[in-house]
């Protein structure tokens, strides 16, 4: 038999070599895919607050996807763009996101901006079909999005603002100390949209009850709501429908507590940044929102987000929906097994995904979500039976009703154009 011999190798080499043999199959895993995402929403202007919220909810949501024990498949890149809450200068932030390179798109501050930036990019698609965009929509409300102008390239995380008065008209209803209604709303298509069904559910809900009062202002611009507040209490309203948010809502009620003017607030964003410190004692038993969380839900899951979020941000939790977005958007790059916007919108269409608070769907046939939706009222925290207060004022929220998905699953009129699904699928 014939020897062959080998040459020594040295020590310090030999150990080497073990490393990198031990290292290839961790080599061999690939890294996550970095997914960029951009924020578009107002960081600057009157509506400045509400942006950063949002972007800090945003950041956080994500920011516990990348940090999943076992790594994630995909990782997220979240990139800050101040539209201003301006159509044109929104636009030109989506033109600027695309230019980057960048996919997919979170806005919701602004429905008109939602249209616009919807819109914009099915005309983007189209003409770059190997470059497309995807608009993920955590609170632009106006129910065109998901109906006469909806668009395969949108989803709505929220519910519309049809879906909310639909739930709030459950409560109406049965409050029979209600009988004379003045509706208030921002001059826009949310705005505009709000005082529509609002009018709509009052005729077929509670007949019986008058609109006194349907006034819309300029969004945004109002620094004194003091002349409409006296309009509500001259018409004799013991209620309010409102859709207002961020400084629209806060300098509205704050006005009104001011004027003591006495009646129920029926909202959608009460709970929002600075609304409650705005509204102070004056609002106990008298507020009432209605949206998908507020901090006293009961649910211990949902409470361990929310304080882990006030802890890191030194905030109040409030958009439980844009961790529902975030959670979907990974879980639909997962079953896609790609980060084509194509191939997500199609992973995402009639996906259902179990949250904190219940199982909840994302309708295919016009990309809105269906998850069930808390009617909540301002009460004084502990006597009022609300454990957790809002902004230290010693206010928070009690649930008066829960409504399930189902029951707040209004028709819809969307005639989605799709586009052709890639064979890989």
């Amino acid at each position: 038999m014939r020897l062959i011999r080998i040459p020594a190798i040295p020590i310090l080499a030999a150990a080497l070599l073990a490393a990198q043999c031990q290292a290839a199959p961790a080599e061999q895993r690939a890294a996550p895919e970095t997914v960029r995402v951009a924020f578009i929403d107002p960081l600057s202007g009157p509506f400045a607050n509400a942006g950063e919220s949002s972007l800090r909810h945003l950041r956080a949501a994500f920011d516990d996807i990348n940090a999943r024990t076992g790594g994630p498949d995909y990782r997220f890149e979240l990139v800050a763009l101040d539209g201003k809450g301006q159509v044109q200068e929104s636009l030109a932030q989506l033109r600027l996101a695309a230019d980057q390179g960048i996919r997919y798109v979170v806005q919701g501050q602004s429905s008109a901006v939602a249209l616009a930036l919807s819109e914009a990019i099915g005309k983007h698609n189209e003409r770059e079909p190997e470059r497309p965009m995807l608009l993920l929509n955590y609170a632009a409300l106006d129910p065109d999005l998901t109906n006469a102008r909806c668009s395969f390239w949108h989803f709505r995380f929220d519910a519309s603002s049809d879906m909310r008065i639909e739930a709030l008209g459950r409560l109406v209803e049965s409050d029979r100390s209600v009988s004379r209604v003045f509706i208030i709303g921002q001059n826009y298509s949310f705005g505009q949209q709000v005082s529509r069904a609002a009018k709509e559910m009052l005729a077929r809900r509670r007949p019986d009850i008058r609109v006194v009062g349907d006034e819309l202002h300029p969004l945004g611009q109002v620094k004194d709501f003091s002349p409409y507040v006296a309009k509500i209490k001259a018409s004799g309203a013991d209620a309010v429908i409102t859709g207002n948010w961020g400084n629209d809502l806060a300098l509205l009620v704050r006005a009104a507590r001011q004027a003591g003017l006495d009646v129920r607030f029926y909202t959608f964003y009460a709970g929002s940044l600075g609304a409650v410190t705005a509204i102070g004692e004056a609002g106990a038993g008298k507020v009432t929102q209605v949206n998908e969380w507020h901090a006293n839900v009961g649910e211990p899951a949902s409470e361990r987000i929310a304080l882990a979020y006030r802890k890191r941000f030194g905030e109040d939790y409030y958009f439980y929906r844009v961790r529902t977005l975030a959670r979907m958007l990974s879980a639909a790059l997962v079953r896609a097994r790609s980060a084509e916007p194509l191939e997500v919108a199609y992973a995402l269409e009639g996906m259902r995904h179990a949250t904190e608070l219940g199982t909840v769907t994302m309708r295919a046939a016009d990309h809105q979500l269906l998850q069930p939706l808390y009617i909540s009222t301002l009460v004084k925290a502990q006597a009022g039976g609300a454990r957790f207060d809002v902004e230290g004022t010693g206010l928070g929220f009690r649930t008066d009703a829960r409504i399930e998905p189902e029951q707040t699953a209004l028709p819809t009129s969307c005639r989605m154009q799709r586009p052709p699904a890639r064979a890989s699928r």
